[in-house]
């Protein structure tokens, strides 16, 4: 038996055992393991699982989450303010509210991003526990079933068709015409012809081998039958997953966050050092000016900012799962989001999934069962992956035919591939005549074919009979039908076939599909198109049935594109032709890819949707990779967001809901870094003539707090519908000008407040200016500015995110969610009580008059109201406001 060490798994051995020896090895049989065996392989050599991404320890999640850039700082105030109000205090001064409150603000933000990880973790694995990935089993007293990938265990019996992701390492005991796709291992782009015969030498590596397969790569076509030799971890892939696993390219949503890190340095490396000297100048105490200088560098941060961002994404993948859509990478939304172009397949996407065979035509243009009895012949035999249209023929032959009557032996078969566009079956009857039945697309067949049946006869396929069987299929191409070719030949004995043979075929008629467009089509192309969004075809069919289908959804095609004239235009030539075309037909899949990275490389956020073999490539190329839950293994594998419907209805929904997650992060970003900013750049100015502290760095701290914990609602407010019309994408510059905008305006409405505290209010409360007070009134005068600052701060900061959440008039014209109102408002609340609180009184604060409240309405008023000019100036120069 084999080992369980993967270090003793001899592929090279088994290579070169006969299919026989390899069953005895592992105690298998072509009839598959029994439940029993299946039992003891598992226990022997372990579970077919693999995170290729490692699973951050626990540990690991809780470091990351208590330290932070931002947390770092709050930790190094904590321990200043230990050292200096409790350690070197006097017994009867010690105080260690400060180190309570940044202990609190630490393990609140740790605390709930701590959880929100876990969260996120559990979220994306039940996700992704939506799509199943399976094999083809064979076990004993069973039929071929479809099982989950975990679940296959070593000497299972697996059958391989195109499209199949290989579950494991396997060796192969059968095979026709099998070619597999190992760039994932090799690195080679061309795929592989694979046998049950091994002719390498002794020393090559195992992926060179004729016939063995592996974990990690897939078919292309042909099909295969073979046994499971490693799993899990053991197999080559699994021992390799490091180095396979490269860390993904940043989205632009990555980089948006990182350049909102450096902006916010920048401006700590302005604004804290220009704090210190200032106080440090006015106020004498440099100690206390450094510790202030740290305070404003906080100030400036956003601190709930993972938790928030991390939140947005979590719960958008949780809504969009709820729409029929499932993210497998959460950084995947802001690029839904962002996507204006999305390139789509025809067949299923725009139009039925059923496919409904319309016509079964001789080559004069007559319904002949005789074309369809071929046709069922081959569709039937095939061993490959069955198509829509081998579906809809076999539905119509058994609606017309008793095909309990056709009575045929399958002698080989010449599997489907993109290449020939086209696949044969060798069957032979009862009495013993062979033939080679073939159907493929029109163009290819008329190039195989040397004779045509006409009538009764058997004549030499000239041009003319080829240019009336093309006249005959463009109309049906016009009346939006796919057509394809069936021929055959005739052979004496059986023989070894191979490509070479479907030549000089016989041409018999053809096949006419109707596949009409799904009732939600021109409705969903009509939101699409309104949400900004333009859609481009992308198919293999030929360009005549696209443009029928195109005209019948209302899609307007321009001018419509071939592979053929893909091939001939340089890429810059190609990227003027996708401003003016918008269906591309006859394509291969590398013309899919480049077409895709032609409307990249203009400036497009491209989506591709895809179910098919040969959409894998074009799906790992696009921005955003979207494929369906019926799609072959190898699609659903290189997509990032699986629609558990076809249909473009739910892709539009999910897309509007990918926008509104972009929304409500860039909501929190941009409204608090400006208001942070207004509030940093008043304590710069008032620092310059307050004979204090503007704020202590302890009230920063908690203003800070109490806003942040209030802002954890953003993520369940609602967008306007006007901002979901058009895509969204990160520009960080944006966020500079945004910043300079309204931040200023906040410090304008900060200024009066000083004066009107320092000039009026204070002096009025304790019964005197400053300069005339004696040291015990001083310190409630400081109390009382403190105060006064931290809840029109407060207040401020809070109303200007209602203002700025929207381009309309808050409150009236557009209202935030419940849960953000209710949140918000609390906020406001715990935070105006605070200074009348024992809490307040341990940071600094102190109780409020009446007279004050009267101006913060008013300064709040006057507040909106300035915001919302400026606020209309700023859509008139950029037309966004978020």
């Amino acid at each position: 038996m084999l080992k369980k060490r993967k270090d003793l798994v001899d592929y090279t051995r088994l290579a070169k055992l006969t299919p026989t020896e390899v069953l005895a090895q592992l105690g298998s049989s072509l009839n598959g393991l029994t439940k029993q065996q299946v039992a003891v392989a598992r226990e022997q050599y372990g579970t077919n699982s693999l995170e290729l991404k490692k699973k951050t320890p626990l540990g690991m999640q809780i470091l990351k989450a208590y330290i932070t850039p931002f947390t770092l700082v709050l930790i190094l105030l904590g321990v200043i303010s230990f050292i200096t109000d409790y350690w070197l205090a006097t017994p009867s001064d010690r105080d260690l509210s400060g180190v309570i409150i940044i202990t609190v603000m630490v393990l609140v933000s740790g605390t709930m991003s701590l959880l929100q990880s876990i969260r996120s973790d559990q979220a994306a694995q039940k996700l992704r526990e939506l799509i199943k990935v399976t094999a083809s089993v064979k076990r004993a007293k069973e039929e071929l079933k479809e099982i989950e990938v975990a679940q296959v265990v070593c000497g299972d019996i697996i059958k391989l068709a195109a499209g199949d992701m290989i579950p494991a390492d396997m060796r192969l005991l059968q095979t026709k015409d099998l070619f597999i796709a190992q760039a994932a291992l090799t690195g080679e782009s061309y795929p592989l012809e694979k046998t049950t015969l091994d002719t390498q030498e002794k020393n090559v590596s195992p992926v060179q081998r004729d016939n063995l397969v592996f974990m990690g790569s897939n078919v292309v076509s042909g099909s295969a039958l073979g046994v499971v030799i490693a799993v899990g971890t053991n197999t080559l892939f699994g021992q390799s997953a490091k180095e396979l696993t490269k860390k993904s390219a940043p989205t632009n949503f990555d980089n948006g966050l990182k350049q909102v890190s450096y902006l916010l340095l920048r401006f700590m490396a302005i604004m804290a050092p220009l704090v210190v000297i200032i106080n440090g100048l006015t106020k004498g105490d440099w100690w206390q000016a450094l510790i202030f200088g740290l305070s404003i560098a906080v100030g400036l941060t956003p601190e709930m900012l993972p938790l928030i961002v991390t939140t947005n994404l979590v719960k958008g993948a949780t809504q969009l799962a709820k729409k029929g859509t499932v993210v497998k990478n959460l950084g995947s939304i802001q690029n839904f989001g962002a996507m204006d172009v999305l390139c789509t397949d025809k067949t299923g996407t725009l139009t039925q999934d059923k496919i409904i065979l319309e016509y079964h035509l001789n080559c004069d243009g007559e319904n002949d069962q005789r074309v369809l009895r071929h046709g069922y012949l081959n569709s039937y035999y095939q061993t490959g992956l069955k198509n829509l249209l081998d579906v809809a023929i076999i539905d119509a032959a058994k609606e017309q035919l008793d095909v309990s009557k056709l009575e045929f032996t399958k002698i080989d078969e010449l599997p489907f591939d993109f290449k020939r566009r086209k696949m044969s079956v060798v069957v032979s009857n009862q009495d013993g005549k062979i033939q080679m039945i073939t159907k493929g697309a029109i163009e290819e067949m008329l190039d195989s074919c040397a004779f045509v049946e006409v009538g009764n006869e058997i004549k030499h396929l000239t041009q003319a009979q080829k240019r009336d069987v093309l006249q005959r299929v463009e109309q049906l191409n016009q009346a939006g039908m796919r057509v394809i070719g069936v021929a055959h030949k005739t052979y004496a004995q059986a023989k070894e076939f191979s490509i070479a043979d479907e030549s000089d075929l016989i041409l018999i008629g053809y096949l006419a599909f109707l596949d009409p467009p799904k009732e939600t089509t021109k409705p969903a192309l009509d939101a699409l198109q309104k949400n900004g969004v333009a859609v481009k075809i992308l198919t293999g069919d030929n360009a005549l049935v696209a443009q029928a289908v195109c005209k019948q959804v209302g899609l307007t095609p321009g001018q419509i594109m071939t592979g053929q004239d893909i091939d001939e235009l340089s890429d810059q030539q190609l990227k003027e032709k996708l401003a003016t075309s918008n269906v591309f037909a006859k394509l291969d899949p590398k013309q899919k890819v480049r077409l895709v990275n032609c409307l990249k490389q203009t400036g497009n956020t491209v989506g591709f949707l895809g179910d098919g073999i040969n959409d894998a490539p074009a799906l790992r190329a696009a921005d955003v990779g979207i494929s369906v839950d019926t799609a072959v293994d190898i699609a659903k594998e290189a997509a990032d967001i699986i629609l558990l419907d076809k249909d473009l209805m739910i892709l539009e929904r999910a897309i509007l809901a990918g926008r509104a997650v972009f929304g409500n992060i860039m909501k929190y970003i941009k409204t608090t870094i400006s208001s942070n900013f207004g509030n940093m750049l008043s304590v710069l100015c008032a620092s310059i003539f307050l004979p204090f502290l503007p704020m202590l760095p302890l009230q920063i701290l908690m203003l800070n707090l109490v806003y942040d914990v209030s802002c954890l609602a953003v993520p369940w407010d609602k967008m306007d519908a006007e901002y979901l019309q058009s895509p969204k994408n990160w520009q960080t510059k944006n966020l500079s000008k945004f910043m300079l905008w309204f931040g200023p305006t906040s410090s304008v409405f900060d200024l009066t407040t000083f004066a009107a505290l320092y000039f009026v209010i204070c002096p009025i409360a304790v019964g005197g200016s400053f300069t005339t007070l004696t040291p015990r009134q001083k310190v409630i005068f400081i109390a009382l500015f403190h105060a006064g600052w931290f809840v029109e701060s407060l207040w401020t900061q809070t109303f200007v995110l209602h203002a700025l959440r929207t381009p309309k008039l808050p409150f009236i014209q557009s209202n935030a969610a419940l849960a953000m109102t209710v949140l918000t408002g609390l906020g406001v609340l715990i935070g105006s009580y605070l200074p009348f609180s024992q809490l307040g009184k341990n940071i600094g604060l102190h109780a409020l008059p009446l007279m004050f409240w009267g101006l913060l309405f008013l300064t709040v008023l006057a507040y909106l109201a300035l915001v919302t000019v400026i606020k209309n100036r700023y859509l008139r120069c950029y037309q966004e406001l978020i």
